[in-house]
């Protein structure tokens, strides 16, 4: 026994979507954790659970939201449709769309305690050699915060690859479209096809025992032997 086509097409397609969703939360998350890091706002309460809200809210909740917004009466989906866009319901741009919500908390989070353990010394250092903004945060702030930025992208690319409730739920089950691992896995287990099912499953496992593996690696060396 050995992967199918369609397995390999829903495996490609999950890394596509995790590498791009990865890559756009960290542009999209840099500056919101940066804010949340550096602010004394009212707003840093509501905005920073707003962020965290994937963390506990169900994926079919959020799923569900997402395609009622994104559809054609929904407030995104009128915008797009008058744009000449269509809807973003049942197809990729539409997956990216929820997966970047859904994972956002897992790539803000990280990079917000790296911004935050950096403190004030380091910028108050670059302001006395007359540093811009700019400059601190490209060349003070981005080196220092390194290791955020590693564990943010795994654990966001991670996280997205894993995803079931809000890509069944927003992009359907299309094969070549919208159809992930996690999706053809359901599919395989309600045909009772167990064998394709261990194939993709048994790779998830060891995908996702690397991943942490590299984490808790990584805070190991970083705290030092002992």
């Amino acid at each position: 026994m050995s992967l199918s086509a369609s397995d390999l097409a829903a495996i490609w397609l999950t890394l596509e979507l995790a590498s791009l969703t990865t890559a756009l939360l960290l542009v999209i998350g840099t500056p919101v954790a940066w804010w949340l890091a550096r602010t004394r706002s009212r707003l840093k309460g509501p905005i920073g659970a707003v962020v965290a809200l994937p963390l506990v809210l169900p994926p079919t909740v959020l799923g569900f939201y997402l395609l009622v917004t994104m559809g054609p009466h929904g407030l995104v989906g009128k915008f797009t449709a008058a744009m000449g866009l269509g809807t973003l319901p049942f197809t990729f741009a539409g997956l990216v769309v929820g997966s970047v919500f859904y994972s956002m908390p897992f790539v803000v989070q990280p990079l917000q305690n790296a911004f935050e353990a950096i403190g004030e010394r380091p910028l108050e250092v670059a302001a006395t050699l007359r540093a811009g903004p700019w400059d601190t945060f490209f060349t003070v702030v981005l080196p220092l915060a390194r290791p955020g930025f590693v564990t943010a992208s795994i654990l966001g690319f991670a996280h997205t690859v894993g995803e079931f409730g809000v890509v069944l739920m927003l992009g359907g089950n299309i094969p070549g479209k919208t159809r992930t691992v996690s999706v053809q896995i359901f599919d395989h287990v309600e045909a009772m096809e167990y064998a394709q099912a261990h194939w993709l499953a048994g790779g998830m496992v060891v995908f996702s025992f690397f991943v942490l593996l590299a984490l808790y690696s990584g805070r190991r060396f970083k705290a030092g032997p002992g």
